[in-house]
């Protein structure tokens, strides 16, 4: 979720134990291009498994006539390549182009948009090439247009794919340069300090409430029959252009998070043109979870988050002098938070820059030494630590108002969202009694979707008959917070040719090429040898950070810049 600003997400690389074994292989061939394979005999459908249901009514019936002819048209046009325009950051021999989509596939002869592409080449040997590998970082709102560099920067699991796949990264109908979005004036957006109350009062909530709904004016202002056009089955159909742009006939793809969701969609919508697809860090696609629910369960999940942070830090009670126990650190956070309030710091950061920092704790234990030292370093009296993690930079004004414009309305449009104030409330005051850490700021984050201007969709049904699919291998960590794990056992269960690796005892999101040499065996050897595992798998999860005091360096993956919102995040 988004909040009124956006902040940096982690998705970290430390060191990791080997965890709970890999299977070993059993003796099968593909081509390059060949579709990946259970090691051995694939297990039965789980309990349940669920086929999938795409209506068909005379809207989607067009929608489906559209996005073929669109496709066709991308096959015939292909990509450009060329150099990279200056803004996207991205050095030789990066390469860059676009692919033309229509707004409305219900109407593809109608009005169109141009989502930029990025790609680096393959760079081994011809034999072991198998084309490009598309990646979503997540969101929605997050810009794939920096994912060739995790090849060039991060080495490892990366620099392995890199020499395989050609890595293609883009950037999804409404983000950075594709048709972007906007719903107010980024330096409105993005004005700082501001206010955080733990126990919001009636009349902060009435503020709120009006703010909600004059942000989805202001997007419905601005963005006019575009707006309803903003949704992940399109996002799905973006997709499946992109691979016709291409030139393949099926589509390798990797997405994190949010990007788990488009990948699902994809799955169900254009079950014959997957060829591998990886989804880590997995949304619950359910249609009830989609997307209230799936709000008020993250909060629940940062707050178990959020605890084991500050039991780590009263762990290290020597290191940092902030409580020896949850509730002594909770109350040092409190402390700071309320002088934030009566004092911001450097006239920037408030108590609601302070919570939106701190958020990273639940997305990466690569940052809790980190945080931990800034706010220790701000009770001695030296607040420039946690004014570098908290400040909002000015630069970053357009694209975090752009990032969370377009969170806002797909999550808006792709589902049916209560209209009545009460029941958001209701909801929310009882979730914040045991999980009062993000709560409130996630439930004014989505508010906007209480007063949207046009009828909601009601969400996909996801799913596919056994066999439909080629093997899908799914990344979760059991302690992840933007992701709830249950969201993996979900899909796993709606798509019964998939199968499942789990880090367990760990709540990092975003977990391949990462730290785990057990996770990143598995995303191999299916990437690489087109070999997925016979079964669920399950890694050991990473040991406790060092504590650090000082400004440690972290590792962060690049689609780590695309940013993310404050809340239910994704």
């Amino acid at each position: 979720m988004r909040s009124v600003r956006t902040t940096t997400v982690y998705c970290a690389l430390g060191a990791l134990a080997l965890g709970a074994g890999a299977l070993g292989p059993t003796a099968w061939a593909s081509p390059p291009h060949g579709t990946p394979s259970h090691e051995a005999a694939a297990p039965p459908p789980a309990p349940g498994a669920h086929a999938a249901a795409v209506p068909r009514s005379a809207g989607e019936a067009a929608r489906a006539e559209g996005v073929a002819l669109a496709a066709a048209r991308a096959a015939a046009r292909g990509v450009t390549w060329e150099k990279c325009a200056e803004v996207e950051r991205l050095p030789d021999p990066v390469r860059c182009g676009t692919v033309t989509v229509p707004v409305d596939y219900a109407d593809p002869d109608g009005e169109t948009i141009e989502l930029t592409v990025s790609r680096l080449e393959a760079e081994g040997p011809a034999e072991n090439r198998k084309g490009p590998l598309v990646y979503n970082p997540g969101g929605p709102g997050g810009n794939g247009m920096l994912f060739p560099l995790y090849s060039l920067v991060l080495g490892g699991t990366w620099k392995k794919l890199g020499d395989s796949y050609d890595l293609v990264g883009f950037a999804p109908r409404g983000v950075g340069r594709s048709a972007p979005v906007s719903c107010r004036e980024p330096e409105e957006y993005w004005r700082a300090p501001n206010h955080s109350p733990r126990t919001p009062s009636e009349e902060f909530k009435q503020v709120k409430n009006a703010e909600a709904a004059e942000y989805a004016a202001g997007c419905a202002q601005r963005q006019g029959h575009r707006l309803a056009q903003l949704t992940t089955p399109n996002n799905a159909r973006d997709l499946e252009v992109l691979r016709a742009a291409l030139g393949q006939e099926r589509l390798s793809y990797l997405g994190v998070s949010y990007g788990t969701y488009i990948g699902s969609v994809y799955a169900t919508l254009f079950p014959d043109r997957v060829r591998a697809m990886v989804l880590d860090s997995v949304v619950d696609p359910s249609p009830e979870s989609v997307w209230y629910e799936a709000n008020l369960k993250q909060s629940l999940a940062f707050e178990d988050r959020w605890s084991d942070w500050k039991s780590w830090v009263a762990e290290h009670h020597g290191t940092y002098r902030l409580g020896r126990t949850e509730k002594a650190v909770q109350r040092s956070f409190d402390k700071v938070r309320d002088r934030l309030d009566a004092e911001p710091a450097d006239g920037r950061v408030g108590s609601r820059e302070l919570v939106e920092a701190y958020l990273d704790t639940g997305y990466t234990d690569d940052l809790w030494a980190v945080r931990a030292w800034a706010l220790a370093e701000f009770r001695k009296g030296n607040s420039k630590p946690l004014v570098d993690a908290a400040a909002h930079a000015p630069q970053r004004a357009a694209s975090a108002e752009n990032g969370t414009a377009v969170y806002t309305t797909t999550e808006c449009n792709d589902a049916r969202w209560p209209r009545d104030f009460a029941r958001w409330d209701r909801d929310n005051s009882a979730l914040a009694a045991k999980a009062p850490f993000i709560t409130w700021e996630n439930a004014w984050l989505n508010l906007p979707c209480a007063h949207w201007p046009h009828v909601q969709e009601e969400p996909l049904e996801v799913g596919a008959e056994p066999g439909a699919l080629p093997p899908v291998l799914l990344l979760a960590a059991t302690g992840d917070a933007a992701t709830p794990y249950e969201g993996a056992l979900e899909l796993r269960r709606r798509l019964p040719d998939s199968v499942l690796v789990t880090e367990r005892d760990a709540g990092t999101h975003g977990i391949g090429g990462g730290a785990n040499a057990c996770v990143n065996h598995h995303l191999e050897r299916y990437l690489l040898e087109d070999l997925a595992p016979a079964r669920d798998t399950a890694c050991a999860g990473r040991p406790a950070p060092e504590p650090v005091y000082g400004q440690s360096r972290t590792r962060a993956m690049p689609h780590a810049l695309t940013g993310r919102p404050l809340g239910a995040v994704r």
